[in-house]
Parts: structure tokens; sequence; C-alpha cells
């Protein structure tokens, strides 16, 4: 066994082997045993008590943190000619139709969400192969499919995420980034959970919320004690 960096003895002084913490501890661990040079996304992963191959058992929303992700987020905007200039208004990076779905049949992709109209969603829909296994195309569920085309823009650009489990029963997104004070990550953990927590199928039995695990880009995992959050 080789020996451990500086940060490895660091990071084992800071956090103990099998130990739960409560959100608001972990949310200022998380802070401590990251180290480094850039500043890392902090990630929450959340094992639900789910079987994702069974329809009505696949957990899927939006959630709107209130300190957005840290990060700018760049908007595909697939619109017809009379929504441009909403779209361009509230702060989309990419406003089009025809020619950005040539883009992408040629392989483009260079965006983090897509937002469109659900009356091209046909010509959109023949990007599924290329999108969807990115995690872009736009869908009704996680509201990127709308007429409201300026107001989802704006929530998006603000810190409105989607999610989905995955197929072993995972949640896994960015909440945040390492430089934002622990009451920031805190709050966006919680609404992240409580939002995770409203969405439980009525199909579901057992434990809902097996486990919640905190992390940054470069650090350990933080296990949560469910028991700190509340009701969730």
């Amino acid at each position: 066994m080789g020996k451990l960096t500086k940060n490895q003895k660091k990071t084992q002084e800071l956090l103990e082997v099998g130990k739960e913490y409560s959100l608001e501890d972990a949310s200022k661990l998380v802070k401590e045993i990251t180290f480094s040079k850039f500043d890392a996304s902090v990630d929450i992963d959340i094992r639900l008590g789910v079987d994702p191959k069974k329809a009505d058992q696949m957990v899927r929303g939006v959630v709107s943190l209130p300190h957005g992700v840290g990060k700018e987020v760049r908007v595909l905007v697939l619109c017809t000619p009379d929504k441009e200039e909403e779209a361009k208004y509230a702060g989309a990076d990419h406003v089009g139709l025809d020619e950005y779905i040539k883009k992408i049949e040629g392989g483009w992709t260079d965006i983090d969400v897509i937002i469109t109209m659900p009356t091209v969603m046909v010509q959109v829909g023949k990007l599924g192969r290329i999108l969807g296994p990115r995690g872009l195309m736009p869908n009704p569920k996680s509201g990127t499919v709308t007429m409201d085309i300026a107001q989802t823009v704006t929530e998006v650009k603000a810190g409105k995420i989607d999610f989905k489990v995955d197929k072993f029963g995972i949640i896994h997104t960015s909440i945040g980034k390492v430089s934002f004070h622990s009451d920031k990550i805190r709050e966006n953990a919680l609404e992240m959970l409580q939002t995770v927590s409203k969405l439980k199928p009525s199909s579901a039995k057992g434990t809902y919320f097996k486990s919640i695990t905190l992390s940054s880009t470069m650090s350990s995992g933080i296990s949560i004690d469910k028991s700190s959050i509340g009701s969730i």
C-alpha cells in the first residue's frame, strides 16, 4: 500500500469512516476536505428504494435551487421565428431552429440545456439518438418543452435543474460549488431532498431514502444522517 498524501491524511483526520453526519456538518466538511485548485462542484447522491425498471417508479423532476449551481448554464432555444426575440431577451445563449438542428446532426452539443416548443417537437424529436444519451433531450416533464420560453430560460439561468433516477435507483446531481458558503450548500441540498421526497411513487414500498451522500468533484463522500434533515 502506497503512502498517503498530505491531503489524504488530512481527510482521514477530518472524516470519520462509517460515521453519518448531519446535513449542516456535512455542508461544512465537504469544503474542508476538498483540496483542488479549481472551484469544484458539490454533488449529492440520493439512493432511493425504487425500481426504475417499472414505469410507475421512475422518479424524475425539476428543482429551482435557491442559490443556483454556481456556473454559467449554456441554453439553446429551438423555436419558431416569432419566439426568437423573447428567448434572446431572456438570456438564451443560442436561438434558432433549422440551423441548430443541422449543427446537432453534425455532432455539435456544446450546451447544457435545450428548451423548445411543443409545435416543433416533431423536428426536435429526430435528434433523440444524439441528445438522449447526453441528457439534453427536451421533455415536458422537466419543463423544457413549453410555450413560456422567456420564463423557462430565466428559471434555468437562475438555477433550475432537472434530474432523474438512474438504472441503479440513484439520483446524482450537482447542487453548487465548494466556494459557496456552507449555509448555501445546505439550503440547496435541502431543497433538492424535499423536492425528491414529494415525488415518492405511491407504488414504492419500504424505505424511500436509502442513503444520501455529499461530496465534491475531488473529495471523498460524506454520508448524511437522514434523521438530521427533518420531514423527508
